[in-house]
């Protein structure tokens, strides 16, 4: 591909991951919300249950305090990783590009462990149907932002 069909490939994807995010984020809300709200609620007088964990969700199974909570990382730090990568595509040069490959890369590995917790959250089974939409979105977004990165770095290498 030329140099500027890379450049429309990376922006349709940038804001096709921006999207996910954002989704994700809204999810991953939703879900520390109900945690906080109906979560354990301890007393005056009472204590902890020999169970308590601090990342305790009354929804989903064990998996889903440590999946809620780095998918909310990886939420952020992708959105994030979105804002950088619009000044490459703005300026789509190769001054631009290790901060768009730094921040994307680093978005990636942290949605990739995301997608670990989703895939243990699976196996265990017992999970409402929000949980199951963040899942197959951080899945898929998984290999959104691959593919994100594989573009700019097609495109680096054929400027050369």
């Amino acid at each position: 591909m030329a140099n500027g069909e890379m450049k429309n490939v990376a922006a349709l994807l940038l804001v096709l991951n921006f999207c996910m995010y954002v989704v994700v984020l809204g999810i991953g809300g939703w879900a520390v919300n109900r945690a906080i709200d109906h979560g354990f609620i301890i007393g005056p007088g009472f204590d902890l249950p020999a169970h308590f964990s601090p990342i305790y969700f009354p929804m989903g199974n064990a998996a889903t305090g440590f999946f809620v909570t780095f998918a909310l990382i990886a939420g952020v730090v992708g959105v994030a990783s979105v804002i950088s990568g619009l000044n490459h595509i703005r300026s789509w040069s190769a001054d631009s590009l290790p901060s768009a490959a730094t921040a994307a890369t680093i978005a990636w590995t942290l949605t990739a462990l995301a997608m670990g917790f989703a895939w243990k959250e699976i196996d265990l089974k017992l999970r409402n149907a929000r949980l199951r939409t963040m899942e197959a979105f951080l899945i898929i977004l998984t290999v959104t932002q691959l593919l994100y990165l594989a573009a700019i770095h097609s495109a680096a290498t054929i400027r050369r």
